[in-house]
């Protein structure tokens, strides 16, 4: 099978250039081995959080800072906001509507009542642009009768330690209740199948009105819309007070609808989305990938002028440790992180992490290296790469976007 670009991983990264591509002509394949880590996102982009444990509240000012080896530094502090305004048009193409800029963080509201700072998030989704100024002082926070996702006291607590008085309200529906008789059903993604109806709809908007007529703002979790946000348009209407959402815990609504968009996205463009198959080993002639062998395709091998590594870090198995190394496990490429063990974690579950910065080398343009040397033909984005840690510096869905988007550039201008 011959192909134009190769994409190994059907994540946020890879989708993203594989969308990228595709607009522009190219024919793109994508091996997806499975559900990607964007069923564990809550509704937000990340773009730069925080910078040698400080808060970023202006990412773009904050990224002159980074290190060399950082992959916003490799593709060009300079390009950063088109790229950005770039992906966030790239999403709302696709049906994400998201809020937010490049130029100011905001602040998402976690599951746990903690409040992150973002750079975009579902339109939907409840946010606050700035601490000391909320946009309200009194939150309705419905919580549905038996629900597993969202552990209400924490979330509340942590609301009113920012300074809003909360009323948490449980409530039920007849649809709700009858989900109960099953433990299992009471999930945020089974409770989004059954509350898609109007019906339904009209029946949590009947609890609402009754009991949240107090409220500034209510606060509903994501469970509406999993597919796409008719439902809760129609929710919103039906209520009589504002109404958001917010988060749950994994797997949530929102990151299976943003996943299911961007693959729909991407096979309407004409792309081809290798679902359940998964990359074994590649081909290389001198400093050029060939050819990639995929367990499912066997010995009809897929060929293209380029290829992009997009297949996450060790959650997804992009990256394997065993007892003596770290390594990358389809096509062989060098890997940055430290060949002592002992050195790959610290002792205590808030210590920053070493393991958390390993990742695939790269050149300054992203091309994998191979025995120290680049692979023409091979880039690699996303959370595969070295040189950044996403869960203390808040910017892993940044990296998988603007890395996505500026390989798309470098393959097509060629």
């Amino acid at each position: 099978m011959r192909m134009d670009t190769v994409i190994i991983g059907g994540g946020l990264s890879g989708l993203t250039c594989g969308i990228a591509l595709a607009k522009r002509g190219q024919r793109v394949a994508i091996v997806a081995s499975g559900q990607s880590t964007l069923m564990f996102n809550g509704g937000s982009m990340e773009l730069l959080g925080c910078v040698d444990g400080k808060t970023v509240t202006s990412p773009l000012q904050a990224m002159a800072t980074l290190p060399q080896g950082h992959p916003y530094s490799k593709i060009g502090v300079d390009r950063i906001a088109t790229l950005a305004e770039r992906a966030t048009q790239l999403l709302a193409d696709t049906g994400i509507s998201m809020t937010g800029s490049a130029a100011a963080n905001h602040w998402r509201i976690t599951p746990m009542g903690v409040a992150k700072p973002a750079w975009l998030t579902l339109s939907e989704n409840f946010s606050i642009q700035d601490l000391d100024n909320l946009p309200c002082k009194r939150l309705a926070l419905m919580c549905i009768r038996g629900f597993f996702d969202e552990p209400n006291g924490m979330l509340a607590h942590g609301l009113q330690q920012l300074g809003f008085e909360v009323d948490k309200i449980e409530f039920t529906t007849t649809d709700i209740t009858a989900l109960r008789r099953s433990p299992s059903e009471m999930r945020a993604s089974s409770l989004a199948k059954h509350l898609g109806g109007n019906s339904a709809l009209q029946r949590v908007a009947d609890q609402i009105n009754s009991l949240a007529s107090h409220a500034d703002i209510v606060l509903l979790p994501s469970v509406i819309g999993q597919s796409d946000d008719d439902g809760y348009r129609t929710l919103k209407t039906l209520v009589n007070k504002p109404l958001q959402l917010v988060a749950t815990l994994p797997p949530s609504v929102a990151g299976m609808r943003m996943q299911t968009l961007m693959r729909h996205y991407f096979r309407m463009l004409g792309g081809n989305y290798l679902m359940g198959d998964s990359a074994v080993s590649g081909t290389f002639d001198g400093d050029r990938l060939t050819a990639i062998t995929t367990a499912k395709l066997g010995d009809m091998p897929l060929k293209a002028d380029n290829f992009v590594l997009a297949a996450g870090s060790f959650v997804s198995r992009g990256l394997v440790a065993d007892y003596e190394r770290i390594y990358e496990p389809v096509l062989g490429v060098d890997v940055d992180a430290d060949t002592d063990r002992d050195r790959w974690t610290s002792f205590g579950v808030l210590q920053p992490q070493q393991y958390f910065r390993y990742g695939v080398a790269t050149d300054q343009q992203l091309h994998c290296l191979r025995q120290g040397k680049p692979v023409a033909n091979l880039h690699a984005i996303g959370s595969i790469l070295s040189g950044h840690d996403a869960v203390k510096m808040g910017d892993g869905t940044g990296v998988s976007l603007l890395t996505a988007l500026a390989v798309a550039d470098s393959i097509t201008a060629r």
